[in-house]
């Protein structure tokens, strides 16, 4: 049997230079690891389920948006394998309608939300009171990433009576829009990665979804220290290595966690693509995943000759 320390499902072709980035950072931690992507995943599956390979740990970057990636999980959890955000909690991410709980249960501001019931357990609902929610607002499905089913100018009852029969199984929400403060000649308005505790602040262009790391003066100016005690908090909420969410400071004070939590977080490099994330957080990340992923099979190994004793 062959036996990798650890092993990534990647399908994405923009990914390619951040896997790079993490090969040779494995190397340097002397990790040795299994690339499985579209074009070995067969193989590796066959593999797996035969014994003639194995991995110590795993991240998976490829089964939600392609279902050959998923005996490759399974296994994993099969084998209680240590998984970089691993499945069991980065599900309990996906709804957003459990998570806004979550976040207000600790403490947290997140927009005005109305939560409607999901379309097939409750087709008919209630006339809505909107006016909390203000002239225009968003709606999305509790389920879902990226944009996908989210109406962001929504005006109408009408127009929210409408989504809910676009994914009629899930729960929906309304949101109040979040004005984010001026600071300087920016909007308060901010995407935080968090990354195995470490956490980088950047303010966020919501048109062209462009990185600038808030520097240590700016976050001093304009004591944004608490930006990382949120991210910590959301960290303990949802066990994720790595994550990013976004977060706006409004004219109240109040910093408001408009998204809630993306465990599959976009790590093109900022030199490459324009709205991509900035090269030396991404080379930083690379470096703490390695680390992360050889504490496990340091772990793993002396588990090992324990048992053996």
């Amino acid at each position: 049997m062959t036996c990798y320390d650890l092993c990534l499902a990647w399908n994405w072709e923009y990914d390619r230079d951040f896997v790079l980035l993490f090969e040779a950072s494995c190397l340097s931690h002397g990790l040795s690891l299994l690339q499985v992507t579209p074009y070995n995943v067969a193989d590796v599956s066959d593999s797996l389920a035969d014994g003639r390979l194995a991995f110590l740990t795993f991240w998976d970057r490829a089964s939600e948006s392609d279902a050959r990636f998923t005996p490759l999980v399974r296994w994993a959890e099969a084998h209680a394998v240590r998984c970089i955000n691993p499945p069991e909690q980065a599900r309990l991410t996906w709804d957003k309608s459990r998570m806004h709980l979550a976040l207000i249960g600790v403490g947290l501001y997140t927009p005005y939300t109305i939560t409607l019931p999901p379309y097939d357990k409750q087709p008919e609902i209630p006339p809505i009171d909107l006016s909390p929610l203000g002239d225009c607002f968003a709606i999305k499905p509790a389920h879902g990433g990226g944009s996908e089913g989210v109406i962001l100018a929504a005006t109408s009852h009408l127009q929210a009576l409408a989504a809910r029969q676009e994914h009629p199984s899930d729960e929906y929400l309304l949101q109040a829009h979040v004005t984010p403060v001026q600071l300087g000649s920016r909007p308060a308005w901010f995407r935080v990665i968090c990354c195995t505790g470490q956490v980088y602040s950047c303010w966020w262009d919501t048109c062209t979804h462009v990185y600038t790391p808030v520097t240590p003066a700016e976050e001093a100016d304009h004591r944004l220290e608490p930006l990382r005690d949120t991210a910590a908090l959301i960290a303990g909420l949802c066990g994720l290595d790595l994550f990013s969410t976004e977060v706006a400071l409004t004219a109240d004070g109040h910093l408001v966690v408009v998204d809630y939590v993306n465990d599959q977080i976009d790590l093109r490099l900022q030199s490459k693509a324009a709205d991509g994330v900035p090269d030396g957080i991404v080379y930083d990340i690379t470096t703490r995943l390695s680390r992360l992923v050889a504490s496990a099979v340091l772990l793993h190994k002396a588990k090992g000759i324990s048992a053996q004793h």
